[in-house]
């Protein structure tokens, strides 16, 4: 449900995707070309509609958008699906496609274990299905699923727990060795729970966001709330003002000095956050906001935070902490080179900014029918009252004369 157009870092590897494409290119600072591998799904092999997914069902052909992706924990692997029921799996060392395997409904989320043996793919109808890693021909199994539509998925740094959100408010902790174990439910959101991240360097805390405007924080083997942040109530307000819509399409962590960045649904703010561990809180920090809408953020260890943003000029912006807030990085070669990078490949972005519908569709459908209740209870009681009531005594003989006499 996220935007098409998305960010991925892991280490010095960064990448772009738009539509159908992703470009993969290198941070490091040296000389030359930045770009390190193109990869277009149209390009990608498909199981034809006649032989059926794994489900048995004919295999629809759908636009070949990615709609997900996930770099493994050591940044060996990627992998992406895409809008024709694909699961797609590289190797990125140096970079090389090592399967192409269908799922059985279009999916919503990804990620790899903390083992990086499997990938797990969180579809729209609430199940989650595990693809092996090291054989990436094997067909892919189901693990656990949900009475509602999956919006996030991610693991335990042990491999311990599965973590699950869904559009009905509830995030799942579930055994990955027998995922039917269900350890606890973090329950508090009051609309969809669009992303969930466990926290790098401290494997018990619990982030998510939810489209009821708020970020929280959890110990969530216990489903213990341990601090909620309501975004309206931020001193520097988002614009346009509209707190009921803010969903996050995006939260990410600065493991170096415990930063949270906050991406909302279609606004172009950044929330910058930062964990107090001893107290258990996220005290807000700063508002970064964008004269052009922003696509997708990531932190990189080394470096600060990256923002690709809807901008030909500057399509990418690098920040960096000083002396407490996050300042854009001016004039600086390697943002020049990525970005020139972007431009020579604009069209892969420029082609998926109309497709975007974010979260909108998510939303619970309020409506007051109190007034058509009480109009329509109105007119029943005037009828009786212009109707006899059953049984009651017909007109007499002198009001019929009566009656006669005065026509």
């Amino acid at each position: 449900m996220a935007c098409p157009v998305g960010l991925a870092l892991c280490g010095q590897a960064l990448v772009v995707r738009g539509g159908s494409r992703f470009l993969a290119m290198c941070t490091a600072s040296s000389d030359g070309d930045p770009s390190l591998f193109m990869y277009d799904c149209s390009t990608a092999g498909r199981k034809t509609p006649e032989s059926g997914g794994e489900d048995g069902q004919p295999v629809d052909k759908g636009s070949d958008t990615i709609l997900a992706s996930a770099f493994s924990t050591s940044g060996s692997y990627f992998a992406v699906t895409d809008d024709s029921k694909r699961l797609i799996l590289f190797r990125t060392k140096p970079w090389q496609c090592l399967s192409v395997r269908s799922v059985v409904r279009r999916c919503t989320a990804l990620t790899f274990t903390a083992s990086e043996q499997r990938v797990l793919v969180a579809d729209k109808s609430g199940d989650v299905y595990s693809f092996s890693v090291s054989e990436p021909d094997a067909s892919g199994r189901l693990e656990l699923g949900h009475l509602s539509m999956l919006l996030d998925v991610t693991v335990s740094p042990d491999d311990r727990f599965v973590l699950t959100a869904d559009r009905d408010e509830k995030i799942r902790v579930s055994w990955a060795a027998a995922p039917h174990c269900i350890e606890s439910f973090c329950l508090g959101h009051t609309e969809f729970v669009s992303r969930i991240v466990v926290v790098p360097g401290h494997p018990e805390l619990l982030l998510s966001s939810s489209g009821d405007c708020t970020l929280r924080l959890w110990e969530y083997r216990s489903g213990r709330q341990l601090h909620c942040c309501h975004l309206a109530s931020l001193q520097e307000p988002a614009e346009p003002a509209d707190h009921k819509r803010l969903a996050a399409s995006r939260i990410a962590f600065w493991a170096q000095q415990d930063y949270v960045a906050l991406l909302c649904d279609c606004v172009p703010v950044v929330y910058i956050f930062q964990l107090d561990i001893s107290a258990q809180q996220l005290a807000f920090t700063q508002q970064l906001t964008f004269q052009h809408r922003v696509w997708d953020v990531a932190f990189e260890e080394a470096q600060g935070l990256w923002v690709l943003q809807d901008c030909p000029e500057a399509p990418l912006v690098l920040y960096t902490p000083l002396d407490g807030r996050w300042q854009a990085v001016p004039e600086r070669a390697l943002v020049d080179r990525l970005s020139h990078c972007l431009r020579r490949n604009w069209a892969m972005l420029e082609g998926s900014t109309g497709a975007d519908e974010g979260f909108r569709g998510l939303y619970k459908a309020t409506f007051d029918n109190m007034a058509a209740y009480l109009k329509r209870k109105e007119e029943r009681l005037q009828r009786r009252r212009r109707s006899p009531p059953p049984g009651a005594p017909g007109p007499t003989k002198k009001s019929r004369v009566d009656q006669a006499l005065t026509c």
